[in-house]
């Protein structure tokens, strides 16, 4: 069997199941997006130590889990303001280099996934039910559509070197393929899903700008992770397709710039969730 063919019989199905429980939200939602964020924290660790920066083993999650329960924690402040002391007090008095190097990656794998994946809960909660995942459907069609086109375009035309030491094979070309791709995802939720949008297509539209910029950001960190950890994929926790991380990469930041965009529609009136 081709590994084209493992990578399309596993994300068909996947992806299915993936946007059956997006529509049903709710703790089914949150009970998928949880667990996926602390196997990317397994993974992230793994590569961070790959390249020399082991972090600690347990601190990780316990910050990714306070981040990721924010919503749902009485006290969440005081109780995030709890774990950073006692991670501190007992991390400090290491004054080697590696003592360093664990205190940092600690808190990088701690925050890096769990606070995409948070912004992914939040924007599945926006407003109604329908709005919430409406907007969430929004978020990853306009990711996947610039993963596919920037992939393309990039095969196509792809001439102009985006980051030839981090990502020799991304181009400037794929780079506004990929704009094309986030605006073409966005159409097919304004014109097809048939519950009305929740803003104006002039609002909106410059959210696929945002993604299309923050979405290689995430792709370009976790090459840049891979490379320095000197492996291939994050992990191989699915078939044909590495670890959840390379699936998951690009998300983790443009779930935080989409949820900042919506944030602020709201704040100016060009929108109400």
């Amino acid at each position: 069997m081709s590994e084209l063919t493992k990578r399309i019989l596993f994300a068909v199905p996947a992806a299915a199941l993936f946007l059956f429980i997006t529509w049903l939200g709710g703790l089914w939602f949150v009970g998928l997006v949880i667990p996926i964020s602390l196997i990317i924290q397994h993974e992230l660790s793994s590569l961070c130590e790959g390249a020399g920066f082991k972090p600690d083993t347990y601190f990780p999650y316990t910050i990714g889990l306070w981040i990721l329960l924010i919503p749902f924690l009485d006290h969440a402040f005081p109780i995030g303001i709890g774990i950073f002391l006692l991670f501190v007090a007992l991390k400090i008095f290491k004054t080697d280099d590696i003592g360093l190097r664990e205190f940092i990656s600690t808190f990088f794998a701690g925050i890096y996934a769990p606070l995409g994946m948070l912004t992914f809960i939040l924007i599945r909660d926006f407003g109604s039910d329908e709005v919430g995942f409406t907007l969430t459907i929004t978020l990853l069609l306009m990711v996947w559509g610039n993963d596919v086109f920037a992939y393309f375009g990039g095969k196509a035309f792809g001439k102009n070197k985006l980051a030839p030491t981090v990502s020799p094979n991304k181009t400037w070309e794929g780079f506004f393929s990929g704009i094309v791709g986030a605006l073409v995802g966005l159409g097919l939720v304004i014109f097809l899903v048939p519950s009305p949008f929740p803003t104006t297509i002039l609002a909106i539209a410059p959210a696929a700008v945002s993604i299309s910029i923050f979405g290689p950001i995430g792709d370009l960190t976790a090459s840049r992770l891979k490379r320095a950890a000197d492996v291939k994929d994050a992990s191989n926790i699915l078939p044909g397709h590495g670890g959840l991380f390379d699936r998951f990469d690009a998300l983790l930041l443009a779930a935080p710039a989409f949820y900042c965009y919506l944030y602020l529609l709201n704040i100016i009136g060009y929108a109400s969730f």
